[in-house]
């Protein structure tokens, strides 16, 4: 039995220069995960997608991801080349990727994205993504770095444009972060929110928190922090 090539190609039109370029990504059916971290950063046995998620222009180095605008408007243009473009060496990354050049197009896609002023969103992303490179690799100083910044932008992204406030997805990560980067009272008062805020009906996500708020308390626990971010000594002093 012929086994699975794991990878293939499609064909995309760069949003800056519109020059059409082949990119790989991992198939379908080879996708699943065997486990999954509470924030979303998921572990495989064969190729990782998230390598593939960035799109390189070889032509002019544009990096982007689906989500990305299908085309840029001219300031747009002009933005990247003055702080990007006219510093790019052609190269093309359509094909199999190792960890090192997948970390490579993130930071460049994030540079992309922060010279065009993409959304909050897209930029949140990108930086969780690398932090999730970074974890993949041990390295927890950079990993708890690049959380940070994703935290913050998530944040920003909730305060901008939250959904009428019960976005509970974009709740639940907020206060994951917060857990994972140390900042217990802040992850206590967003898994609070989302499980006690009658608008929210995501079951799946009311859950989660549940679970991490456990996960948590036994955290805090350990380091005598009480829920109100108070070293536990001092309650009630």
């Amino acid at each position: 039995m012929t086994e699975l090539i794991p990878l293939y190609s499609i064909k995309v039109q760069c949003c800056n220069c519109e020059h059409e370029f082949l990119t790989s990504r991992v198939r379908p059916s080879l996708k699943k995960a065997e486990r999954r971290d509470a924030d979303f950063c998921s572990y495989y046995k064969n190729e990782n997608p998230d390598y593939y998620v960035v799109r390189v222009c070889p032509q002019c180095g544009f990096a982007s991801t689906e989500n990305s605008a299908d085309k840029l408007a001219d300031w747009q243009r002009k933005a990247f080349n003055d702080q990007v473009g006219k510093r790019w060496k052609t190269r093309d990354f359509g094909e199999k990727r190792s960890w090192g050049e997948a970390l490579e197009t993130y930071k460049l896609a994030l540079l992309c994205a922060q010279s065009i002023n993409d959304k909050d969103r897209i930029i949140a992303s990108l930086l969780h993504h690398i932090a999730w490179l970074y974890r993949y690799q041990g390295d927890t100083p950079q990993e708890m770095r690049f959380l940070q910044y994703s935290l913050d932008a998530y944040i920003k992204v909730y305060e901008g444009d939250g959904i009428g406030g019960n976005d509970a997805r974009l709740m639940f990560l907020i206060g994951e972060l917060n857990r994972r980067t140390g900042n217990f009272s802040d992850a206590v008062k967003w898994f609070s929110r989302l499980v006690n805020d009658q608008r929210i009906m995501d079951a799946a996500m009311i859950r989660a928190a549940r679970e991490q708020w456990t996960i948590l308390r036994e955290q805090m626990r350990g380091e005598e922090i009480s829920e109100d971010g108070l070293p536990s000594d001092s309650v009630g002093s």
